[in-house]
């Protein structure tokens, strides 16, 4: 069962769901804007025009991370962006990452497929940001980019992924 704004606001004053930092004014009827940090991954030169074999090439190794206030994309670009919220699940919640049509209107996605924010997660979220626009596109730290939508598991997991994950307790 998704969750309204109403159940949304129950959570977080239960702390079933933590965001932190949050402002009210990101609480939507059915969901939560996300803002843009001023961490910004691109991809190493030295890959570019080359084969990469992605089994062997960590991400570490492919992308190389730049704070500023600004990134602008060029046409057909991808860059990670973080968020400045760090989201904390409980085992019988997930999150699924969307972005917001105005910005989708202007040719700009927000995540390819990791839409996923997995139960038990605590964790900033990490955001496959690709423009499809014919024109190069400004993003700024700060920037209402994303929004995440909850849905109740029928059953908690038995894996939260603060616990489980890979990657989930450096980000």
């Amino acid at each position: 069962m998704a969750l309204s704004d109403v159940d949304i606001r129950a959570c977080l004053k239960k702390k079933l769901i933590r965001i932190e930092p949050l402002h009210p004014s990101q609480i939507g009827p059915a969901s939560v804007d996300l803002t843009l940090s001023d961490e910004w991954y691109s991809f190493k030169k030295r890959l570019m025009g080359k084969p990469v074999d992605l089994s062997r090439t960590p991400f570490t190794e492919a992308f190389h991370m730049k704070r500023a206030s600004c990134k602008t994309l060029a046409p057909g670009e991808l860059c990670l962006g973080k968020t400045v919220e760090k989201i904390t699940l409980p085992p019988g919640i997930i999150g699924k990452l969307e972005g917001r049509s105005r910005y989708a209107r202007m040719g700009l996605i927000i995540h390819i497929t990791a839409a996923l924010v997995h139960p038990g997660s605590s964790n900033h979220q990490v955001l496959e940001i690709v423009n499809l626009a014919p024109f190069p596109v400004v993003l700024r730290s700060g920037m209402r980019i994303s929004q995440i939508l909850f849905e109740e598991m029928r059953t908690p997991t038995a894996r939260p992924y603060a616990k489980f994950g890979q990657i989930a307790r450096r980000q």
